[in-house]
C-alpha cells in the first residue's frame, strides 16, 4: 500500500516535470542526476523499478540506470499520455499487419513529390570525401545527402553489435492469464529470468486481419546472450502452450 502511494507521487511529479521549466525538478537534475538517485528519491521498490524501466520506459537492459534521467522521465511521460489518448493501451497496430507502415509511408511521400524507383539493381554507392553522396544504378546516379538501406549493402562499413532470436508461434488460443485478450505486449524483465535484457511477447490475431478467424500469433523475442539461443526465450514459449505451430 505505502508502495503504491510512493508510486503515485513519483508518476505525478513525472507528469509534472518539464525540461524548460527549472521549478518542476523537484532538486533533479535531468542532466546529471542518474535514474537510479531519482528510484532513490522516491524511495521505489525493486519490483516498482523493473516495471518502471522496463515496461513504462521500454528499456531492453538495465544500463539506463546510470544514465541522465531525462530520456528515462520523457520515455514515461510518452507512455501515459499516449496512454490517456487511446484507452485502454498505449499502442497501435495496423489492420493487415506492418507492411501497412511503408504502405502509408508511400502514399505520404508522394503528397510531398517523393520518387519511387522499383526492381532497380544498386550498381555502387557513390562516396566524396568519405561521406555518401549518391546511389549508382544502371548507368544513373541519383544523389543524395543520406542512405538508408540493408546492411548488405555495405558489409565493409557496418559493424555487429548483437544478434536477436525471434520465434513466430501459431495459436488456436489466446494467451492465458490476459483475459482473453486479441492482442497484447508482454515483457518479461531480465531480473526475473536472470538475464541481461529482456524477454518480449507480442500477440496479434485474426481481430488484426493477420491471421485465420479464430487462430492468434505470438512472436516471442530476445537478445542472444549464449550459444543456445532457443533456450533463452523458453520462459516466454512457457505462456504460450500449447502452440500448434512454431
Amino acid at each position: 500500500m505505502f508502495e503504491k502511494r510512493r508510486f503515485r507521487k513519483f508518476l505525478v511529479f513525472v507528469a509534472n516535470f518539464d525540461e524548460n521549466d527549472a521549478k518542476t525538478f523537484e532538486g533533479v537534475d535531468p542532466q546529471n542526476t542518474s535514474m537510479r538517485d531519482v528510484y532513490r528519491k522516491f524511495d521505489l521498490g525493486q519490483d516498482v523499478i523493473d516495471f518502471t524501466g522496463h515496461a513504462l520506459a521500454l528499456y531492453r537492459t538495465d544500463d539506463y540506470l546510470d544514465q541522465p534521467c531525462l530520456e528515462t522521465i520523457n520515455r514515461i511521460k510518452l507512455y501515459s499520455e499516449s496512454l490517456a489518448r487511446y484507452g485502454k493501451s498505449p499502442y497501435l497496430y495496423p489492420l493487415y499487419g506492418l507492411g501497412e507502415l511503408p504502405q502509408g509511408f508511400a502514399r505520404l511521400s508522394a503528397i510531398y513529390g517523393g520518387t519511387y524507383m522499383l526492381n532497380k539493381p544498386v550498381d555502387d554507392i557513390i562516396m566524396e570525401n568519405g561521406k555518401v553522396v549518391g546511389v549508382k544504378s544502371e548507368g544513373e546516379v541519383a544523389r543524395c545527402k543520406q542512405l538508408i538501406c540493408d546492411p548488405s549493402y555495405v558489409p565493409d562499413r557496418v559493424r555487429k553489435a548483437g544478434q536477436v532470436i525471434r520465434i513466430i508461434c501459431i495459436l488456436s488460443h489466446p494467451i492465458r492469464s490476459t483475459n482473453d485478450a486479441n492482442s497484447c505486449q508482454i515483457i518479461i524483465p531480465q531480473n526475473q529470468v536472470n538475464r541481461k535484457s529482456d524477454i518480449y511477447v507480442c500477440m496479434i490475431s485474426y481481430a488484426h486481419n493477420v491471421a485465420a478467424q479464430g487462430k492468434y500469433i505470438a512472436i516471442a523475442s530476445t537478445t542472444v546472450e549464449t550459444a543456445e539461443p532457443e533456450k533463452e526465450v523458453e520462459p516466454a514459449l512457457e505462456l504460450l502452450e500449447p502452440i500448434d505451430q512454431k
